[in-house]
């Protein structure tokens, strides 16, 4: 059974493995596949339109199963490998430890948001950015600029408090669980961390920057919590809902899974705690 830990209790030979693997697949072309997906899916998923990935009910699923891709082809490359997450309530700061140039190396340059340590740097030369969002080839982050802050725990269990999973109008304007965890309401939890990183995590492309699989990790977390704790709180909508993914509807790109399907992650992987 998969187990994924908090990346602060990795041990360095599990941070040595985890980095080995994103490695490979990037040196296969796999890793960049997981990058163009994800891309698309943020270009397609509209308020007013058809929405699977982002902006709707399916966010918390469609990236179960998302993860579960990406976990399956670390495994791949080493079956010891699983992923970690990044509980950003309690490693606020560009100094924790995930930041260390032995994991996933540090912010950015000033003038260029150039990541200039660790594996991930482009003067290590083995992570070229194929998925571009424009001419520039290297990673690029900006953790903490302008300012800004993550997310408390405090605001993580607000959120959680709420009991309904997800109401009309389905997209950004929804209140509910889904809409104030994906961050479009309320404090804001997944889109703010993504611009606290900064770089290729502000934008569709953000599976270029590793920590967009830890933050995942975690945001995937937070709903089995928040399932635990609203037992009798399901999926919503169920049915007759267009545009959107009702409890047994099947989701792209995959069209073999429904929320249904993903709503018990126990026989995939559990965490730590």
């Amino acid at each position: 059974m998969t187990v994924r830990k908090n990346q602060s209790a990795l041990t360095a030979d599990e941070k040595r493995r985890f980095v080995a693997a994103l490695m490979e697949l990037k040196r296969s072309g796999r890793y960049d596949e997981f990058v163009t997906t994800h891309n698309e899916f943020i270009v397609s998923d509209t308020d007013n339109g058809e929405r699977t990935g982002h902006r709707s009910p399916s966010f918390l699923p469609w990236h179960r199963r998302f993860l579960l891709e990406f976990e399956r082809a670390l495994q791949s490359v080493d079956a010891s490998v699983a992923l970690p997450y990044w509980d950003w309530t309690v490693d606020r700061s560009p100094r924790a430890s995930l930041w260390a140039p032995d994991f996933l190396g540090g912010t950015g340059r000033d003038r260029d948001g150039r990541v200039p340590d660790g594996p991930f740097a482009s003067s290590a030369g083995n992570w070229q950015i194929n998925v571009r969002v424009d001419g520039r080839t290297f990673l690029r982050r900006s953790l903490g600029s302008g300012g800004r802050q993550l997310p408390t725990a405090a605001e993580v269990e607000s959120v959680l408090s709420m009991a309904t999973y997800d109401m009309a109008p389905w997209n950004s304007g929804s209140d509910g669980f889904r809409n104030h965890l994906e961050g479009w309401r309320g404090v804001n939890l997944h889109n703010r961390v993504h611009v606290w990183v900064g770089g290729h995590m502000a934008t569709g492309a953000s599976p270029n920057d590793p920590v967009f699989w830890l933050h995942h990790a975690y945001i995937d977390k937070l709903w089995a919590e928040w399932q635990r704790r609203h037992p009798g709180s399901g999926y919503l909508p169920v049915s007759g809902t267009p545009n959107v993914i009702d409890l047994n509807e099947t989701m792209r790109p995959w069209h073999d899974t429904s929320p249904a399907d993903l709503l018990d992650h126990t026989p995939h992987y559990t965490f730590d705690v």
